[in-house]
């Protein structure tokens, strides 16, 4: 999706109306501030008021979403092809956090190693070292915690005995056993717990 192009459309579409930037805002129930930045292309409209302002706008939401008016003949190969896009664009989303979850976590294990190494050496035998190894530790959990946000965030897991792919909330895989992104969660359609492998979704 090209959000300059979509953001181009919807301020036409608006004109063609006969609406101003403060109407349409009015009609949404949003700021005209929100207008301004999806015809900047700055931002997208949110899901929940895309089919009303394709009613106003006089559109379908494909139309909103490829950025053009197109005709009934070309309206399947058009649909295909927006659908394409969008499961590349989410897709390459997905690698772009699993990416980051895994180097957040690298860094984290090492600056954890790095930082015991340097109390365990550095710092005399006592209250302080033993206060320096604690914090060390507590600071290594806060990536943690957020690397498992990313996890959550793409894919699903899938059940090793019915093949469902489950996607649990974070309190569920955070206080789920684990092997590296492996986890015992139930799976809602056998009912029984088992090791689930995390698979990316295109």
């Amino acid at each position: 999706m090209n959000q300059i192009m979509i953001g181009k459309f919807i301020a036409e579409r608006r004109k063609k109306v006969n609406l101003t930037q403060m109407q349409l805002a009015e009609k949404l129930g949003i700021t005209d501030k929100a207008i301004s930045k999806w015809e900047r292309g700055v931002s997208m409209p949110d899901t929940s008021i895309m089919l009303e302002l394709c009613d106003i706008l006089c559109i379908s939401v494909n139309e909103l979403l490829r950025g053009e008016k197109f005709d009934m003949e070309n309206d399947n190969q058009k649909n295909e092809q927006l659908l394409l896009e969008m499961a590349k664009e989410l897709e390459k989303k997905n690698k772009t956090i699993w990416v980051s979850m895994w180097a957040i976590m690298t860094v984290s294990i090492t600056a954890l190693f790095a930082g015991i190494f340097v109390a365990a050496f550095l710092i005399p035998e006592g209250v302080w070292q033993l206060v320096a190894i604690i914090g060390i530790c507590i600071v290594f959990l806060v990536p943690c915690f957020y690397a498992l946000k990313l996890e959550v965030s793409v894919g699903a897991y899938k059940c090793e005995k019915c093949g469902q792919e489950i996607i649990p909330t974070y309190n569920e895989a955070l206080v789920a056993m684990h092997l590296g992104t492996t986890r015992y969660l139930k799976c809602p359609k056998c009912n029984k717990r088992t090791w689930c492998k995390k698979v990316l979704k295109k």
